[in-house]
């Protein structure tokens, strides 16, 4: 069986890379806008399923992922910036404060269409950030493709008080631990590769 991720985020490639298993990147074209009234947890498994159900239509004889991911500030999601201007909003948004990220997670076996989906949290306490840390961040890190402009792996770090959660790996947009359960029980067993 192939093994297919379906996203184009250089982020999750890299993350899939350590666990040193064949698989190709195809980027899913789905509509990820919120439902009224959906929970914002709901909401990323969702889009989760909704990719890698996308990219089973036209992959057989394929393990596919699918992940999702948002910071959830008080319930409102807060999601890649794309700008500079957005980012210094956001990050003003985060000071002080908790955020969770959600992060939605689908494996699937195109063949059978069976699938294991879930949503991993994790916490993260920000420290008080005046301008001039935010500046200094935005202009030290390339964060207007990450989630509430925060990419933990990079400089980010230096903004966070505490973080907590089961599986730091989500929170870079791929729960790794619940990864390797899933593809286990797909028969796709990462130690003996």
């Amino acid at each position: 069986m192939k093994v297919i991720l379906a996203s184009s985020s250089k982020f999750r490639k890299q993350l899939l890379d350590k666990l040193n298993i064949s698989f190709k990147c195809i980027s899913p074209d789905i509509d990820e806008k919120r439902l009224s009234n959906e929970a914002v947890k709901d909401y990323v498994k969702r889009l989760s399923i909704e990719k890698a159900s996308k990219i089973a239509c036209s992959n057989q004889k394929s393990i596919i992922i699918g992940s999702d991911e948002v910071a959830d500030l008080k319930g409102r999601i807060i999601g890649k910036p794309i700008t500079k201007k957005n980012a210094k909003k956001q990050l003003r948004m985060l000071s002080g404060n908790k955020v969770v990220f959600r992060t939605g997670l689908c494996v699937l076996n195109s063949e059978t269409g069976k699938y294991y989906a879930s949503v991993n949290n994790y916490n993260i306490f920000f420290k008080d950030l005046n301008d001039n840390i935010i500046n200094k961040y935005l202009e030290s890190d390339d964060v207007l493709k990450c989630a509430a402009s925060i990419r933990i792996e990079g400089l980010a770090i230096n903004l966070v008080r505490k973080m907590n959660g089961a599986d730091p790996s989500s929170i870079m947009g791929l729960p790794l631990i619940k990864l390797i359960d899933y593809l286990a029980r797909f028969n796709i067993d990462i130690m003996t590769k």
